[in-house]
């Protein structure tokens, strides 16, 4: 229980190594600690130690903490995993582990694929094709398609799609057969198969069927345009499943999920963030896509000339028959009633660059009131009425001052 204390108290400090420490002291005294050993497991499978790995996985068996099921799928995920580290470093060990992996786990996707690489290597054909077959048929991948058409070196295109629609055929009407199939043929130059395959899940394709319609575009017939509208339209298209453990999506298999430390917990499946709502289950598609994605000309029957044509010239009104034909007769027999004239059809009209919108009302013009002009601007001072004095300037006939003091007053008074 103290040690148990230490290690969540090293978890929270976020310090691994001591962490591990304690759990490894934790196994030595109690080997049934179900803590401990997944602690350290999942150290040691972090750090590629898968030796140490076996060796707590048969602790795990002897302790009882497992069963003999969960005991031989783990081994079999920790002997795939050793044999693809290898794979480039020792060539025999790696071969001696996938093959010992895929008899304890033979519905492993990895396993089966290097598996069934290295019986090809060794001639083995019909052994290999066997442990493809046994994968595929619980788990349908692309990687074990892709090494059911390459099973036999040597081989030419046509053969392969030939041995990939029998494969197909064990899981039919399984999206994953179809894509098989149809890269096999784009390879093999047969666009028509590869199109007749994907036609059911083009009304709302994936991102690989996008893809793979737009590299037959592109292929066949050179058709940049919609190629380049089946690219947008992967973009926007549902996900394909990868490789997903814990809410964690990656490229590649992995024995141990980074986020829990969990063993085989990846799984071939379409990540829950990538799955559709019930508000916008599909996307609609745009203008653009729909003109680039119509029917091509080549593939419409020709139209026969519409009936207009077939009227003659003279019904025409520029022609000079019908001119003739108005002018008056100069004899003096009373003139024919005038026929109606012809109906023209209104001349053709360029579509506006921009339209008004409905919903804004474009009402008539405004009465625009008059504009009374100002004489002077509010903020000019204008002109003085009298001129500027200077007091040193020689004022000639200046006006008489008033005098000031009692004179002043007196004046005012007799005045």
């Amino acid at each position: 229980m103290g040690l148990r204390g230490l290690f969540i108290e090293a978890q929270r400090a976020d310090d691994p190594v001591s962490a591990v420490m304690i759990a490894e002291e934790a196994l030595k005294l109690a080997p049934s600690s179900t803590w401990a050993s997944h602690a350290v497991l999942g150290f040691r499978c972090a750090r590629g130690d898968w030796s140490g790995a076996l060796a707590i996985l048969d602790n795990n068996l002897a302790s009882g903490l497992i069963d003999k099921k969960a005991y031989r799928r783990q081994r079999g995920v920790l002997l795939t995993a050793r044999a693809l580290e290898l794979e480039n470093v020792d060539r025999d060990l790696s071969r001696e582990s996938v093959i010992e992996a895929v008899k304890l786990a033979p519905t492993l996707v990895p396993a089966a694929v290097l598996a069934g690489k290295y019986e090809s290597e060794a001639h083995q054909v019909r052994r290999s094709m066997r442990l493809v077959e046994t994968a595929w048929l619980a788990h349908p991948h692309p990687d074990l398609a892709d090494a059911y058409a390459h099973v036999r070196l040597g081989d030419s295109a046509r053969q392969r799609l030939v041995r990939v629609e029998t494969l197909a055929a064990k899981t039919p009407g399984h999206i994953e057969g179809a894509l098989a199939i149809a890269r096999a043929a784009i390879d093999a130059s047969e666009f028509a198969r590869a199109r007749e395959v994907l036609a059911p899940f083009t009304a709302t394709p994936t991102q690989r069927v996008a893809m793979l319609m737009a590299e037959i575009e592109r292929t066949e017939h050179g058709d940049s345009g919609r190629a380049r509208a089946w690219t947008l339209r992967a973009v926007r298209a549902l996900h394909d499943p990868v490789w997903t453990a814990d809410g964690y999506v990656s490229e590649r298999w992995r024995p141990v999920s980074p986020v829990t430390g969990r063993l085989d917990a990846f799984k071939w499946q379409t990540p829950l963030a990538a799955l559709p709502s019930d508000k916008h289950a599909t996307v609609e598609a745009s203008p653009f896509e729909q003109a680039m994605l119509a029917p091509s000309r080549r593939d419409e029957p020709p139209r026969e000339p519409p009936a207009e044509a077939a009227t003659p010239a003279a019904a025409q009104d520029n022609s000079p028959q019908a001119a003739a034909v108005a002018e008056p007769a100069p004899v003096a027999a009373p003139a024919p009633a005038p026929s109606p004239p012809l109906s023209e059809s209104p001349p053709a009209t360029a579509a506006p660059l921009f339209r008004a919108r409905r919903d804004i009302p474009k009402g008539g013009p405004s009465s625009i009131p008059a504009v009374i002009p100002i004489v002077r601007p509010p903020d000019d001072p204008g002109i003085d009425d009298e001129p500027a004095t200077d007091e040193f300037a020689e004022q000639i006939n200046p006006p008489p001052r008033q005098a000031g003091g009692w004179r002043g007053f007196l004046s005012r008074l007799g005045g």
